[in-house]
């Protein structure tokens, strides 16, 4: 038993809420903010692989102990083989997600806590209940608990948007809360159908059920469940119909707030695409919707980020477009296809993570996101304007970035696959994307300043040049030595595939 892996959800769980109560002291906020951020990233780099049972004890099979004496009917059977506790699997691939997912949690938490004068211990609450429930969802083989920290992490982007004090932020939220109520309980229809038909909520024995025909695979009732948990993928990630509230979510919260938001949907999207893709693999639509809703995503995405005049929002829409590439690999089902999903989702965690601090240092001295009143910010930032301009160069797909290594090897899945229209579409949106950004860039940083613009003498915290310049060392190891991150996710994408 490796008693850290539980500890990767316990630590900021447990921190978070002595943090909302203890909101009042600042100093203390600091302290406890700073030692928790450090363990998010910290934990699972130093934990050991390996499955934790909650709430119950092992499978018989590895349990003789428990076995001994109980009758032919279970231990001949697969309820010999069943999990009947609540379990956390860490493998290779959750390592690597889990510690990209607490690197940027560590930035966004320090960030917000050197950028304003007194730290709020709602904003630390709400950031470190967010980051420990996507990471529960990472690590969860229970479905029905995977639900749990889902609504969790919904609440959670929820108050990290109402505490942000953006104009306009409670009724974001609340369009949000509003679909969740939707949603939500829809995707929890889908999970007590599978519950229903399997007797089970371990997705490991879902699977067994149906790949061994104790289930019939083609009933109605899977299909339905299909087709609800899909639904409540799409409200989770921001795909398309909730395209246009994901990103106004994003555009609607603080940057730190927004990098959280954006690496939660992420991770949420490969969490609960990997869990459609073990269930209902052998069902063909499952793949040619995945792969078409993703080629949807991308395309409105792309095209909705070149109207925008708030860089936000703009930031927010490439973001949501970017989401289908990591689609494109899930769908297309092969281990290369698969592998190169999963590391365009780290690719882009990092890469937006980069985009929306990099640009939140416009906000933090102007206090304007609308770039139609922005201009010669190159003068007043030339250091994060370099990182922002490379932080763009990454997103777009441009060597030696990750982003290109891992569109690279989606372009060649596509066509191992016998898809090249995918892979024409997929080059094509990289350089309307390329576009879009260099529009954007222009317009902040190179044009004159408009002679009404109002600048903050400030500083920019050394802490913000910090992070953006460590998102740009990942990006730049991600992209010299792909193999050191694909190493690390081979093995779950060839047990999917």
């Amino acid at each position: 038993m490796n008693y850290l892996i539980p500890l990767m959800v316990v630590i900021p769980i447990t921190c978070a809420l002595f943090l909302n109560l203890l909101h009042e002291r600042t100093r203390t906020v600091k302290i406890i903010s700073i030692i928790v951020a450090l363990a998010l990233p910290t934990i699972p780099l130093i934990a050991n692989y390996g499955v934790q049972y909650f709430g119950g004890y092992q499978p018989l099979a590895q349990n003789p102990t428990i076995a001994v004496g109980l009758p032919t009917l279970i231990t001949g059977t697969a309820l010999n083989i069943f999990h009947p506790a609540i379990t956390y699997v860490f493998g290779s691939a959750q390592k690597l997600m889990i510690v990209i997912l607490g690197f940027i949690g560590l930035f966004a938490i320090y960030i917000s806590l050197y950028e304003v004068k007194k730290a709020s211990g709602v904003y630390a609450y709400l950031m470190l209940m967010g980051t420990a429930s996507i990471i529960a969802m990472l690590l969860s083989d229970d479905i029905f608990n995977l639900y749990v920290f889902f609504e969790i992490a919904a609440l959670a982007q929820v108050g990290i948007v109402l505490v942000s004090k953006v104009d306009y932020n409670y009724e974001t939220a609340l369009k949000y809360m509003i679909l969740g109520s939707i949603a939500s309980p829809l995707l929890l229809i889908g999970i007590a159908l599978l519950l229903g038909v399997t007797g089970n909520v371990n997705i490991t024995d879902i699977v067994y059920s149906i790949q061994h025909g104790l289930v019939n695979p083609h009933s109605p009732v899977l299909l339905m469940a299909c087709s609800l948990i899909i639904f409540g993928w799409l409200y989770g990630t921001g795909l398309p119909p909730f395209h246009t509230i994901k990103s106004a979510m994003y555009s609607k919260a603080l940057p730190t707030g927004a990098a959280l938001l954006q690496a939660f949907s992420v991770f949420s999207f490969v969490a609960i695409g990997i869990i459609i893709l073990r269930i209902f693999s052998y069902l063909p639509f499952a793949h040619i919707f995945i792969i078409g809703i993703s080629l949807l995503a991308m395309t409105l995405g792309i095209t909705m980020a070149i109207t925008q005049t708030d860089f936000k929002r703009l930031i927010a829409y490439l973001a949501v477009g970017e989401l289908g590439y990591i689609g494109i690999g899930l769908g297309l089902g092969t281990a290369l296809g698969i592998t190169a999903g999963l590391f365009q989702a780290v690719n882009e965690a990092v890469i937006t993570a980069f985009l929306f601090i990099g640009f939140g240092t416009i906000m933090y001295k102007t206090k304007e996101t609308d770039m139609r009143k922005l201009g010669g910010m190159l003068v007043e930032t030339p250091k994060s304007a370099l990182l922002v301009l490379l932080a763009g160069l990454a997103m777009a797909g441009v060597p030696p970035f990750n982003a290109f290594q891992s569109k690279l090897m989606l372009v060649q899945a596509s066509l191992n696959s016998g898809l090249p229209e995918i892979a024409i579409i997929m080059v094509l949106l990289s350089i309307v994307t390329f576009m879009t950004f260099m529009r954007a860039f222009h317009t902040i940083y190179l044009r004159p300043r408009p002679a009404d613009l109002e600048i903050k003498n400030e500083k920019i915290p050394n802490i913000t040049l910090v992070a953006m310049v460590a998102f740009l060392v990942v990006c730049l190891v991600f992209g010299l030595f792909p193999q050191i991150a694909t190493n690390f996710l081979q093995g779950m994408a060839m047990s999917i595939a």
